[in-house]
Formats: structure tokens, sequence, C-alpha cells
């Protein structure tokens, strides 16, 4: 078996420049990796401005997440798992999102999830929340979020396997593209040469979104117990990585890609080493604090902050303050791996050079038994919410000039961080016979950051999507009534509609076969507009850089810009939605 060679930068320069310059330069693939930083456009990596991504994985529903509550059709079509009005609020008021309270269980009710179980209205005088998404609340309240509702591509794809790779690939009913989105943003950093850490992410294995043929990214399928190149690394292994670096001296005659693997191999065993300077684990030892990371505001009546990154039962919510209370719990207790990912994923952003890192959560695919204010989809919107909270609590206290002492030398503070989520596909609008949903057309995104232009922020509202009047009086993107289009499954003559087509009676589908016009919701914005804007405006794309991450925005009449009708389905899109 042959060994590795590590190579130095001016050796490996060196070799490069020995190939011959002329063809070297000749197209952009074939400029060796060291070469391309100096080349590279734009400032990619070199401005500290980074992303999180979340994948909320198979078909997150829409619409028992941004809720059109003032839609006169949305109960009707929802009887089992709709999301009811409080008679209490006027959800057609304006202004900040409510933050719902409630004293049903000891003092610090803010924090509780579980006994507020009506919509939330979201300030926009159309929309509400999902209650167990409340703690989006704060941060939508703080400018920092933006929701975008009716989100899809061109004629969508209800395969769970296919839309993904689209979503991931940026070339929506494109197989063979196997370049991820994040992956090509990278490689057009030209940083991928010189950092061993770039893109990262911590979950079962690598995603597409991060996946390529000339550079090698990063996954860790737990953070506490990361393996790279088949070798488990305890913290600070310097044995190991001596070990691997003294086997890998021997020169060798190069070879197609051979300075590719070499780089390849070199990273990694870098990545090994930087990757023992981190705690990562969960309790306080020797080598760090653990898992210690907590919100700045303390709760009425309790004695310290909620963690920030539930990982037990103690460190979930008041659970531990509370005489071991259930229900003080801000999370459900079988997401305690998501969050222990999540926590990597925004540790490794705040202590290292990456600039891209991202988890998933899963289990959206609410064919059955879905749930309306509890149920199967509310545990999963609530992780959903607390993510966001936690995450922006994080970089405030724990990133760039955060108040807390361990806050000195990080990377990056909550301005420098957008996050992003992403589900393949929306749910049906009329639920089916089984009190669940089925694959659809149109979803949701959740955008968040200290840079983000969200509701007072620039946008009267975070909400972009989901009102009536949002586009101006007589927009066809509008959310407006149809009284034409005809729900045969549940006798109704009335959805609400975009293009006459809000709530699209298209091919019916459902897991019995029933003909029902189950419903489609259909899109006003291409997720690529969404990604578009945040890789070109936060992390410092150039346009012509973005036309080659996302080949979308150099067709003309995709209309990823600035909107218009698309070229491809007829149906008008709003283009970037101004939320940077």
């Amino acid at each position: 078996m042959k060994n590795f060679n590590v190579l130095s930068r001016r050796s490996f320069l060196d070799r490069s420049f020995k190939t011959g310059l002329g063809v070297a330069l000749a197209t952009l693939t074939d400029i060796p990796f060291v070469m391309k930083r100096a080349l590279a456009e734009g400032n990619i990596g070199l401005n500290g401005k980074k992303v999180i991504f979340i994948w909320l994985r198979f078909g997150n529903d829409s619409l028992n997440n941004i809720i059109p509550i003032q839609d006169p059709e949305y109960s009707a079509i929802r009887s089992t798992i709709e999301i009811t009005k409080d008679g209490a609020t006027d959800y057609s008021l304006t202004g900040g999102c409510d933050f719902p309270t409630s004293s049903a269980v000891s003092t610090d009710a803010n924090y509780n999830t579980f006994w507020y179980n009506k919509g939330i209205r979201l300030g926009n005088g159309f929309a509400a929340l999902h209650p167990s998404l409340k703690f989006l609340a704060p941060v939508y309240n703080s400018g920092d979020l933006a929701i975008i509702h009716r989100v899809a591509y061109p004629k969508q794809s209800r395969s769970h396997f296919d839309s993904q790779n689209y979503w991931e690939n940026g070339n929506p009913n494109n197989n063979l593209s196997k370049d991820g989105i994040f992956y090509r943003t990278i490689i057009e950093s030209g940083l991928a040469s010189s950092s061993p850490l770039t893109g990262i992410s911590i979950q079962s294995a690598l995603p597409l979104i991060l996946r390529g043929s000339q550079a090698a990214m990063t996954n860790l399928t737990t953070p506490t117990r990361y393996d790279l190149l088949g070798v488990p690394t305890p913290a600070n292994d310097t044995k190991a990585f001596n070990a691997m670096a003294a086997a890998n001296y021997y020169p060798f005659a190069p070879k197609l890609n051979r300075d590719l693997l070499e780089l390849q191999y070199q990273n990694m065993s870098n990545t090994l080493r930087i990757f023992g300077g981190i705690d990562f684990n969960e309790n306080a030892s020797s080598a760090g604090p653990g898992n210690y990371y907590r919100d700045n505001i303390n709760t009425d009546g309790d004695t310290q902050p909620y963690y920030l990154f539930p990982t037990t039962n103690s460190k979930n919510g008041g659970y531990a303050f509370h005489g071991n209370s259930s229900a003080k719990y801000v999370v459900p207790t079988n997401q305690y791996g998501f969050f222990g990912n999540l926590k990597a994923a925004a540790m490794i952003l705040n202590k290292t050079d990456a600039i891209i890192a991202g988890t998933e959560l899963g289990g959206f695919d609410t064919h059955q038994t879905q749930g309306g204010a509890a149920g199967a989809q509310a545990n999963l919107l609530q992780s959903v919410g607390w993510s966001m909270y936690a995450l922006q609590k994080y970089f405030q206290k724990y990133g760039k000039g955060g108040s807390d002492p361990s806050a000195v030398g990080a990377k990056v503070g909550w301005d420098d961080v957008v996050v992003v989520t992403f589900s393949e596909f929306g749910r049906t609008a009329v639920e089916n016979s089984d009190n669940g949903t089925d694959h659809a057309e149109a979803g949701a995104m959740y955008v968040a950051g200290g840079g983000i232009k969200g509701y007072g922020q620039g946008n009267l509202s975070g909400v972009f999507g989901c009102s009536p009047t949002e586009f101006g009086l007589g927009n066809s993107m509008n959310w407006v009534y149809d009284p034409n289009l005809l729900n045969a499954g549940k006798g109704r003559t009335g959805f609400l509609s975009t293009c006459n087509t809000m709530y699209a009676a298209g091919i019916p589908f459902n897991n019995n076969a029933l003909p029902v016009a189950a419903g489609y919701l259909r899109r006003s914005t291409d997720y690529r507009s969404v990604l578009g804007e945040i890789i070109r405006k936060h992390l410092g794309a150039t346009q012509n850089q973005l036309n080659r991450i996302i080949p979308g925005y150099s067709v003309l009449g995709e209309n990823l810009l600035g909107g218009g009708t698309s070229s491809v389905d007829g149906v008008q899109i709003r283009g970037e939605a101004g939320i940077l």
C-alpha cells in the first residue's frame, strides 16, 4: 500500500507551476487550488460572514407553521389538524408578534410552550404562528427573522429523494448535477486549499449540499466522538496525529488528481487537530466547561437561565427547577441528539475558520395523525422555534463581543451569522382521511441573523408570502380569495388563491388513492432566490460567482433576482425578497 505525501504549501505551488501556468489558467477547474484564492472574486470567507443551515427533512407542512388564519377556508379544509384562533386576539392588527404567556405551571411560564394552544398573532394583519413556534416571537420582534411562505421551484417534484437533491444541488429537475450549492460556494471562495475546515455538517452523512468532486468537506456523525479517515480521535490526541503525518513523507511520481488527494489528506489531518482543541463534551471536566451555554435572561422565580442546547432532562427548560416537572420542558426529550449537533455546528463556526455548518432534523413526513396544537408536528416545531432562539442568544452572549468571558477570541457574533432552514416541499392544503397531509408543493423557510431585515428593520413585517396586501392591490401573487376553485373532496367551492391556484386543485394525491382535489400551495418565491441573496449579500459572492453557484441566476427567464413570470412554468415569482 502506497502512502500519501502531505505537501507543504511551497512544494505544492512549485509542482503546480511546473505543470505549466498557461494550461492551468485555461479554465477555473484547472487552476491549482492554492492559486484560486488569489484569483477568486468577491469576499466569500474573507468578510467574516458565516451560515448555519438546518434541514427539516421529509416535507414540513408549512400551512400549520405560518397559518393563513384570516383565510375563511383554512378551518374548513383542516377541520382536525387546524390551529384555532384565540378569541381574545385581534389577528387583523399589525405590529410585533405576540409572545403568549400562561401561569399554568409555577412562575416561569413565559418559557412554557405547552400551555398555549392557539394561533400566535404574527402582526401582519393576516397570518399566525403555530403555538409550538412561540420562541420565534422574540427573534421576530428583534427584527432578526424573516419568515418566507410559499417557497418552491418550477415543476415541483413530490419525491423526497429527488426534491432534496434539487434543493441541495441548486438545479431543479436535474439529477445529473452532483455538486451542492454550498460546496460550489466554498469552491468559489478559493479557500479549499488554504483552510482545512471550510464546510461541515454534523449528521449521519455528508449531505449533497456540501458534496463535490474537487475538495473534501467534513462530516461528524457525533460531535463528541468524530471519525476522520477511520481514526476516532479524542481531544488533543497528538500521538495519533503525529503517527499519520510520519507515515506520509515518501515522495512519489505525479499522477492525475494526486495533488488533490494530497491536499485533501492534509486538510483532514489538520482538521483532526482543530477539533482536538474544541470541547464538545457535555459535562464539565479538566478539558473544558462542557455544555454550559445558557440564556442571559432569568425567568421569574428561577435561580438560573435555561440552557440553550438541551441535551438531558436536567438541561431541558425548567425541568430541574420545578420538581423534575416534565411540563417544563422547552423541547421534546427525543431531540437531545439534534441539539447536541446544533451546538457543535454553532461552536465550530464560532471557534474556527469554517464558513458554513449545518445539521438536520427529520420526521416531517406527517401522512398520519399529524396533530394540531399538539402531536407529531407540534413536537418537531418546538425544536425549530427553540433552535432559532438558542442560536440568537448563543452568538449574542458567547460570540464575538459577547458578555460571557468565554467570548474572548470568538470568530463571529450574531450580526455575522445567517441561519436558514430547508424542507424539500410543503404538504397538501386539505388534510387526508388519516388526519395527516400528503406531499405537495410550496413550503416555508426561516432565515434569521443580526443582519436580517425583518420586522422594523426595513420591512413593515417579517412575513413574506402570506398576506392579501403584501405585493400591492391587484397583484396576482397576493393571497386572494377565489370562489371559482372547486374542492371536490370537501364539497367546498372556494379557496384563497394566487393566479387562481393558491391552493391548486392538482393531480389527486393521497395514501388511499381517493379522488380528492387535495390542493397544492403554489409558490410565490423560488428557494434559489432566498439562498442566492444570502450567498451574494451576506457571504460576499459577486453576481458572476452566484451565476456559477446557482445556474438559474444566469438564465434570464428564471427571474430569480428581480422576479417576474418564470419561463419554466409561467408562474409569477417575486425574486429576491430584500431580507439582507
